[in-house]
């Protein structure tokens, strides 16, 4: 439909990082974890769903994938990690139909937040709606969740700075979260706030599944004003809030059960060797609804690969995807509606205007 936008979030596995971690990728053939073979089967699944915008998380192989979407029209912003990376975050979108009109992006490292990015754009489709894009990968590491929650924090802010200065438009954001559904990360997320005192900051994302945590969760509560800060933006405050109603595409629409989860999110956007679960998300702000996604695999075909990336997927994360409508428009729509009736009998009513 013309007012409506599709936006896919595709954490595509670094080719450097691929390399350095074969640990995660024991059961992988050879030649499915090469780059070139990767690239292929990256790109064609991009092409494939044909997404307005599409963001991607871990490029470093840059040039080669903006070289294959510039083909298809698709114009493109990057924003590289600091220190020993070699990846970054990249977003694309359909020239034809979105005009970039300002775009922001933050180094974590800035803030001593590590070397993680997020990109944050704000787009005009079809030359009527605006909307703020933020991409983001966070950091991985489970146990520095107090990290994790200072990243996705700013990323928000930012983002509903941006928004309020083109007018309160609506946010959409999408990255790898690099937590999990059940997650403190996610609730925070989802509710606006989240009290880190009750939580052991290692169990904060739901990545480490360590069973020793439920036992020493109740001693390490303990947060240092460092991590405090991190977290919630200053040492003596202990309940973390964002100013964004959040809503997650996948959890707002129905799916099926074998593949999604109790929150309504998918069962697993990602497998390797040490994790089979879900960290990507497509989140969205008043202002829009979600009307479709693109439905994951289900999870029992997943582990029957015993492992991503396999010879037909190019990556150890599956690409998700949301549809968007501005509200606003559903609401004119249907007003139109009654006023093309009513046009229609005022037509029939006088036939000799002319």
């Amino acid at each position: 439909p013309l007012h409506a936008c599709t936006i896919m979030s595709y954490n595509i596995l670094a080719d450097n990082n691929a390399r350095n971690h074969p640990d995660l990728y024991l059961d992988v053939p050879w030649d499915a974890l090469r780059w070139d073979s990767r690239r292929r089967l990256i790109i064609h699944e991009i092409r494939h769903w044909d997404s307005d915008l599409v963001c991607l998380q871990e490029v470093d192989r840059f040039r080669e994938i903006a070289a294959e979407m510039k083909n298809k029209g698709y114009e493109c912003s990057f924003k590289g990690r600091t220190g020993d990376a070699k990846d970054g975050c990249a977003t694309f979108w359909k020239s034809e139909r979105l005009r970039l009109l300002e775009e922001d992006s933050i180094d974590f490292s800035e803030f001593s937040l590590r070397n993680n990015v997020a990109q944050v754009l704000v787009f005009e489709l079809n030359g009527t709606q605006k909307f703020v894009l933020g991409n983001i990968h966070v950091l991985f590491n489970p146990k520095r969740g107090d990290i994790k929650m200072g990243q996705i924090r700013m990323l928000l802010e930012r983002a509903n700075a941006l928004a309020g200065k083109w007018d309160g438009i609506p946010i959409v954001l999408a990255g790898d979260f690099n937590s999990t559904p059940e997650s403190a990360i996610y609730k925070f997320l989802s509710t606006m706030k989240l009290n880190v005192s009750l939580h052991d900051r290692r169990q904060l994302s739901g990545l480490d599944s360590s069973e020793f945590g439920l036992y020493c969760s109740l001693l390490n509560c303990e947060w240092s004003d460092e991590e405090v800060r991190n977290a919630t933006g200053s040492s003596n405050v202990m309940v973390a809030r964002h100013p964004l109603k959040l809503s997650s595409s996948y959890a707002m629409l129905k799916g099926n059960s074998s593949n999604r989860g109790h929150h309504g999110e998918p069962l697993a956007t990602s497998y390797h060797k040490r994790f089979l679960g879900t960290v990507d998300y497509l989140w969205y702000t008043p202002g829009l609804e979600c009307s479709r996604v693109l439905d994951t695999l289900p999870v029992d075909a997943l582990r029957r690969t015993r492992g991503l990336p396999t010879r037909e997927m190019g990556s150890d994360h599956l690409p998700i995807v949301a549809e968007f409508i501005f509200s606003e428009q559903i609401r004119d729509a249907s007003e139109q509606e009654d006023e093309s009736d009513q046009d229609e009998s005022a037509r029939e009513a006088s036939t000799s205007k002319h």
